[in-house]
Parts: structure tokens; sequence; C-alpha cells
């Protein structure tokens, strides 16, 4: 009477289903729990950015070419960025935990502020739109577009976004900020 031979590939192809079934609901699990962030660029959802980008680069063009926005802050500080091979450090407008007031000046090429401008602030965070922060209509007062009463509470890093129409013109200004711990 000849032994038979033990096979073991029946087991093989169980174990392989197994551990691709495992890593399937591991794959799936783990991209649930990091939701992805749409983005918030030239202070619009990111649908509009994408169907409507070479309109948006013509304006800006347009507005670069007359105008300039100017952000008039007190005090910078030097933010180090931790996962960037690129860039070491970034230069970023200082938050004063509370309160906070952003003075911008819209100015043509010969340095006369315009005072029609349509202009939108957004204040977000790199990476989450939960905080944001979004003023429609920014008020011309004392020869500048002021925003009042911006509340930050969170230290870490933050953009100041502006979005300013003058005509068929429309610029935008982005400047990093941070609030220290």
């Amino acid at each position: 009477m000849a032994k038979q031979q033990k096979t073991y590939w029946p087991h093989m192809i169980l174990g392989f289903l197994f551990v691709g079934i495992a890593l399937g609901y591991w794959t799936v699990k783990s991209s649930a729990s990091r939701p992805v962030q749409p983005s918030n660029d030239f202070i619009t959802d990111y649908r509009d950015a994408d169907l409507h980008y070479n309109d948006i680069m013509k304006k800006k063009s347009l507005f670069d070419k007359n105008y300039r926005i100017v952000l008039d802050a007190k005090e910078y500080v030097k933010v180090p960025i931790l996962n960037s091979k690129a860039k070491k450090s970034e230069t970023a407008v200082l938050l004063k935990k509370g309160i906070n007031t952003f003075v911008y000046k819209i100015t043509n090429r010969n340095g006369t502020v315009v005072e029609d401008a349509n202009v939108t602030f957004l204040l977000t965070r790199p990476h989450t739109d939960k905080d944001d922060v979004k003023v429609e209509r920014v008020a011309f007062k004392e020869g500048a577009y002021r925003v009042d009463n911006i509340e930050v509470l969170k230290p870490g890093r933050y953009t100041l976004e502006l979005k300013a129409t003058v005509g068929d013109a429309t610029g935008y200004s982005s400047v990093p900020a941070y609030l220290q711990p």
C-alpha cells in the first residue's frame, strides 16, 4: 500500500484569501478615519475653481497688472515647517490669542487707494476647513479695508486669504499666519 502524499496548497489559498480580506478591511477602516478636506483656494468651492480656472487666472492677471493688495501687519514671526524638505521655515504674521483685526490696502499702480472694491476675507487653517472664518463683505473704513473682531483661540498655523474684485479684475492675497501656544 502506497502512502498518499499530503498537499498544502488548499490551505495556502485559504490563507492568502484571508490575508487579502483582512488587508482590504484595514485599508477601508484607516482611510475612513482620515477624511479628505476640500480645498478653498481662491475663496471659492474647489469644483468651481477647477471648472473656471482659466477665467480666474485671466482676472488675476488683469488685477496684478493694475492693482496691489497690501496687508498692514505689525508683527511677524519665523515659523518652522516640520514636514517639508523644500522650506525649513517661513515668515508669518503673528496672531494674538483672542480678537484680531486685519487691515488691507488695495491700491492701483500709482499708489491711489481703491475704495470701491468688493472684498472677501477668509481666515483658514492648512489641511482643514473646520475653523474657517469668512467675511463676505469687508467694509472700507479709515482709508483701508478692515476686518474686525476675528477671534483666534487655537494655537498653530493659519492662512489669511483675501479676494478683491475691481470691475472685471479679481486679485488674491494669501499670507501665512501663526498663533503661538
